[in-house]
């Protein structure tokens, strides 16, 4: 019966044209892969107390739009992603719930915008965390998920539900090749590759530059997430050398196009 429960959610993603499903046991976030690890109350059982799995979506973000960062144009495309995902985990909660299995989505960002972030830096659920333990990536230097079709350039929703749903195997290849482009780019100077893959070195460094760009009408950021060497999308838009990124004498072409998107729609 779980089996065609889970196959019937596939099926139901598939048709929603979500790219990335996985499936958690609650049981994982007490065995954690790694330490320090985050506190009971983070856990979906405890957010959810009929909770016995996780289902786990992610939607890629397009490179080309993300090269553009930080801009309005990548600001449209976050926004539209995260609005897509709680759609679509809405959704799918609702379709599980129909069949007589209690379930709720969660909201891509728990947290009332980058002001919140500023006084508290943490949701009360991490989509990141849930991804690695539905098996689809592991946290790169740059505090991130790592996939290996999108690498870094994944948004994530969750749903709760009270279906036992068979897991899927946790990711085992280690995908961040520990470049340290995350590192060296980094405008807040937030991330220091000792850290990984506990977290950010300087939450509030991040947040306040967010809030910067914010200001400005062109938040997120994205910086650590374009400029990543992994993913099989750097294959598809040619972007196999993420040197791009530094080299405007190599890539004038690139470069002009990003500073020509980067000149309109702000402040």
């Amino acid at each position: 019966m779980s089996e065609d429960l889970l196959q019937a959610v596939r099926k139901r993603c598939k048709k929603m044209e979500i790219p990335l499903v996985g499936v958690a046991s609650v049981e994982r976030w007490k065995d954690p892969p790694f330490q320090p690890w985050m506190a009971e109350e983070f856990y979906p059982q405890s957010i959810f107390p009929q909770a016995k799995s996780v289902i786990v979506i992610g939607l890629p973000i397009s490179l080309p739009v993300l090269e553009t960062s930080p801009s309005i144009y990548y600001r449209e495309l976050y926004n539209t992603v995260n609005s897509l995902l709680d759609q679509y985990t809405y959704r799918l909660a609702n379709f599980l719930s129909d069949m007589g299995h209690p379930s709720v989505f969660v909201p891509r960002d728990g947290y009332f915008g980058i002001k919140a972030l500023l006084k508290n830096p943490v949701a009360f659920f991490s989509h990141r965390h849930a991804a690695l333990l539905a098996g689809l990536g592991n946290f790169g230097t740059n505090n991130m998920l790592l996939t290996p079709q999108y690498g870094p350039r994944v948004r994530f929703g969750s749903v709760f539900t009270a279906a036992e749903l068979p897991p899927d195997p946790l990711q085992k290849e280690e995908l961040c090749t520990r470049c340290m482009r995350c590192v060296r780019m980094c405008p807040a100077r937030a991330l220091d590759e000792k850290d990984y893959p506990q977290g950010l070195t300087d939450k509030k460094s991040c947040t306040a530059h967010s809030a910067e760009l914010n200001s400005r009408g062109i938040s997120p950021c994205g910086i650590c997430i374009k400029v990543c060497p992994v993913g099989e999308d750097r294959k598809l838009y040619g972007r196999e050398d993420a040197s791009v990124y530094s080299r405007k004498d190599r890539f004038p072409e690139e470069h002009g196009a990003w500073e020509h998107v980067r000149r309109y729609g702000g402040l």
